[in-house]
């Protein structure tokens, strides 16, 4: 009977996959002789492939710079020991898991990320041999060109092509932000293109505006919200002496009132803190004028109604008046947009500046292939 058990999961494991070559190939090959079973030490059956490598497709894109920052993410978060993430060229920018030559693991694999959704497409495949080591070639000309030294500093770009390459970074960062990933509800919705380049525009103004460190910006961006519309610490309260005319009152107790202080969308400026850049913009000198007005607060603050493009210039404004305060310390000052001037939080300020580097890296490094003919060298030997 044991037996007999197994020769039905051999027919299962053999015919499951021939059927999916036809979901994925359009012409499936039939061996004339079929690969033997063998029984691993953990009990489980394996059918090697010699000379064949059986992959998953994980994502595939449009854009190189996209591309290439997702193959990155899931270079880090996907791949067990034995496995390995490709980025390779066809008639997309495809990231690809190869896994191994075993046709029942491969398949259980597959299925598993499926099942988990921890990949956006599933096109099972079995390359050979010289197609795997294509692929791998492709990627490491890849990894190579976006570790070149970096030529072109981002303050120096044009303001066109920054926006470009940032929009990218924001789309980027909101795709993979773990409530997205590990489905979080309330799930937010990741910014799409036209979204992602209002937003890095606008970030680009108002660090100039500021005199701000672009990079910082992009920073507590990412540690805030990953650049998305979304409000946070819903419940979180303070007490005061007495309450403004939009304040949602909690509590009374002694003379004294608990109101609700989460935090809004992007930048997750609380009321309270709104309140306070707002007093801060009232009393400021600078032109607004050479802000677009849709990035110009009202003379009247109205919490409930901000929107977000002037969420951003509040964010740029309560982060010059930190820096100004502790008279140019960014570490300080970005600890003190987290923690508040009286206890700045360093360790914000850590996460911050671990994602400035990788924005600044990534956005320069970018910026030296635009238009190199290292290019051409990526679609050579396509897979």
């Amino acid at each position: 009977m044991r037996y007999a058990w197994m020769l039905l999961y051999v027919a299962g494991v053999v015919g499951a996959p021939v059927y999916l070559r036809w979901q994925v190939d359009s012409m499936p090959r039939l061996w004339l002789t079929p690969p033997g079973p063998e029984m691993g030490p953990n009990g489980r059956v394996a059918i090697r492939i010699p000379g064949h490598v059986f992959v998953t497709r994980v994502a595939s894109f449009r854009d190189e710079l996209f591309a290439y920052l997702m193959f990155q993410h899931y270079r880090l978060t996907l791949p067990r020991a034995e496995e390995e993430v490709l980025l390779h060229v066809g008639e997309r920018y495809a990231v690809t898991l190869a896994m191994s030559n075993d046709w029942v693991g491969a398949m259980d694999r597959a299925a598993e990320l499926s099942a988990k959704q921890s990949i956006p497409e599933f096109a099972w495949q079995e390359w050979t041999e010289q197609r795997y080591v294509a692929a791998r070639g492709q990627t490491k000309v890849f990894v190579a060109a976006y570790n070149q030294p970096v030529q072109r500093k981002m303050e120096d770009l044009p303001k066109g092509e920054l926006q470009a390459l940032l929009r990218r970074f924001l789309r980027f960062k909101s795709n993979t932000d773990p409530r997205i990933r590990r489905r979080i509800e309330p799930v937010p919705e990741p910014l799409d293109g036209g979204e992602a380049h209002e937003l890095a525009g606008d970030i680009i103004r108002v660090a100039e505006f500021y005199e701000l460190p672009l990079e910082m910006m992009l920073g507590i961006g990412a540690m805030e919200n990953n650049y998305m519309d979304v409000r946070g610490d819903l419940q979180h309260s303070i007490w005061k002496r007495r309450p403004a005319k939009d304040d949602i009152v909690l509590e009374r107790r002694k003379g004294r009132v608990r109101v609700l202080n989460y935090a809004t969308g992007v930048w997750q400026i609380t009321r309270e803190t709104m309140r306070e850049v707002h007093r801060l913009f009232l009393r400021d000198k600078r032109d607004y004028s050479k802000l677009p007005e849709r990035l110009r607060p009202p003379q009247e603050l109205k919490v409930d109604e901000v929107s977000p493009d002037v969420l951003t210039t509040y964010a740029g404004l309560l982060l010059r008046s930190l820096l100004d305060r502790f008279n140019g310390d960014v570490a300080l000052a970005v600890g003190a947009y987290n923690g508040g001037p009286g206890k700045p939080n360093l360790r914000y300020h850590e996460g911050v500046r671990a994602v400035a580097e990788q924005a600044r890296q990534i956005l320069e490094q970018a910026a030296v292939l635009n238009g190199e003919a290292v290019k051409d060298m990526r679609w050579k030997n396509t897979p």
